[in-house]
């Protein structure tokens, strides 16, 4: 599943950050206050409601506050709408993880003085994961793993079946 019909779940933590880096001091923690609940509530439903108060609270202050949320609203929800577990949405909500094993590669790599073909490259960037692999904890939520595959694949499924009846 690549491409287009791949479940994309973006960044709630820098979904955050940019709407509150377009606002005034003032409300910036009201609006992260906000956010922050849409984004624990279990429901998808409720939280996309919540999010689109949000949106329209935004347009009083700010529109393009509001249309930094508006956009990719639904790809922050994308968790919700598979009805994950809590427990693993918590790990997977932010993109902390990759962006951890890439500092640890970035620094393997950085050590590198002269480099000799493309293959090395490939080599290296291999052995900055396997440094990174040693760092990683389980995540919070790893027995639920099995639901996340299962609800994954119930979402290709629906995709593909929508698409042959459009």
């Amino acid at each position: 599943m690549l491409g287009d019909d791949c479940a994309v779940q973006r960044c709630q933590l820098h979904k955050r950050r940019n709407v509150a880096e377009l606002l005034p001091k003032e409300y910036q923690g009201s609006a992260d206050q906000r956010l922050r609940t849409a984004y624990t509530m279990a429901d998808y439903d409720q939280a996309k409601a919540q999010l689109l108060k949000t949106v329209d609270w935004l347009e009083g202050i700010n529109p393009s506050a509001a249309g930094s949320l508006r956009e990719g609203l639904e790809d922050t929800l994308t968790l919700h709408r598979l009805g994950v577990p809590e427990e693993i949405r918590k790990s997977l909500r932010s993109t902390n993880l990759i962006e951890s094993a890439l500092s640890v590669t970035e620094t393997v790599m950085s050590r590198v003085k002269r480099w000799r073909g493309g293959d090395m490259r490939l080599r290296w960037t291999a052995a900055g994961l396997l440094m990174a692999e040693k760092q990683f904890r389980r995540i919070r939520g790893y027995r639920n793993m099995p639901k996340l595959l299962a609800a994954l694949e119930t979402d290709k499924d629906e995709l593909a079946s929508s698409e042959r009846a459009a």
